[in-house]
């Protein structure tokens, strides 16, 4: 202990003197481990001092409150070093979580459209929207947390200047109380992890919720795209249906038809009578004679129209000729 204390002890207090007093200041041990010298240096005579009782009293007094300083000191760093992990603990677990929730929006939102190759462009669009509406949601969580801590620093001024006010006025707080606010600050900070214990809790609840309703959203998208494509297919049925009836009205009409003709038939062939030879043999050369008949006029029409065709060139040659010196006698006339 008392090397310890000596060691702690400022060089330029240390100063050589004679025989310790009990009487003199307990500041004063350069006269604990001090040695004569005579002056012919013949012979050196040399002696450990002792301590008073005053003067041990006082030393372990100092040790005393130097070690409950010490740890007083140690506890405070150990303090704000476990504040300080527990700090960067649950910075991590919100970062962990903020991560987690932003790798499943991605997946949610861009990665199925990326992973597609019919969509690659689309998915391109999605993934820059993506990172611009992250960037957006960033600016304005800096500027929160810009504006919080201008907030933080004007409330630490605000209570700094409330504690030199106290200091100036001697309300300065006492050690009992400042255990007692350590007490009541412990107590905070116990319902401070709870609170964040149920913050973290609801979080993952409001995952799990959201993972659920982002469920419920894809099937009722599937259903609503199935129901799309069966009021289409109604809406086709129902054409062809339409379709099916105008022609089955169509087929009902020709069968109406072909079964008057078929009557009409039937008639006319219950109503035939086959005729005899001799009078199929006089009317089959009396069709011989009129299509030679036939045959014969045709002729005769070629042949007029022939003649008619060289009468009227011979007529336009003739009114040619004569209207030829007619022309001659106006050209010759002044």
């Amino acid at each position: 202990m008392f090397e310890k204390f000596y060691k702690r002890l400022d060089p330029k207090e240390l100063s050589p003197c004679g025989p310790p007093d009990p009487a003199a200041s307990p500041l004063d041990f350069s006269q604990m481990r001090s040695r004569r010298r005579s002056k012919s240096r013949s012979t050196i005579s040399d002696r450990l001092l002792s301590l008073s009782v005053e003067q041990k009293c006082e030393l372990v007094q100092r040790e005393l409150e130097e070690a409950r300083e010490e740890a007083q000191r140690h506890t405070h760093s150990t303090q704000r070093l476990l504040h300080s992990h527990k700090a960067t603990k649950e910075e991590a677990e919100i970062r962990s979580s903020e991560i987690k929730k932003a790798k499943y929006e991605f997946e949610r939102d861009v990665g199925r459209a990326a992973v597609s190759k019919k969509k690659a462009d689309a998915g391109s669009e999605k993934i820059l929207r993506y990172m611009e509406e992250k960037m957006l949601a960033r600016d304005s969580l800096v500027d929160k947390l810009r504006l919080k801590n201008t907030a933080l620093r004007a409330q630490k001024k605000k209570l700094q200047m409330q504690l030199n006010q106290k200091e100036e006025m001697g309300e300065v707080l006492n050690e009992v109380d400042f255990q007692q606010l350590k007490i009541e600050n412990a107590q905070f900070l116990e319902r401070i992890d709870e609170r964040n214990q149920d913050l973290l809790q609801l979080k993952l609840t409001t995952g799990n919720t959201l993972q659920v309703l982002n469920s419920y959203k894809k099937k009722l998208l599937l259903t609503t795209l199935e129901s799309v494509h069966l009021a289409k297919e109604m809406l086709s049925r129902n054409e062809i249906l339409q379709r099916i009836e105008v022609e089955s009205d169509l087929v009902e009409q020709e069968r109406e038809e072909a079964e008057s003709l078929n009557k009409k038939l039937r008639k006319q062939l219950s109503d035939y009578r086959v005729p005899d030879v001799l009078q199929y043999v006089q009317e089959k050369m009396a069709q011989e004679e009129l299509e030679k008949s036939v045959r014969a006029w045709a002729r005769k029409v070629e042949l007029a129209e022939l003649s008619l065709r060289t009468q009227r060139r011979q007529w336009e040659q003739a009114k040619a000729a004569r209207l030829m010196p007619e022309y001659g006698q106006l050209g010759g006339e002044p």
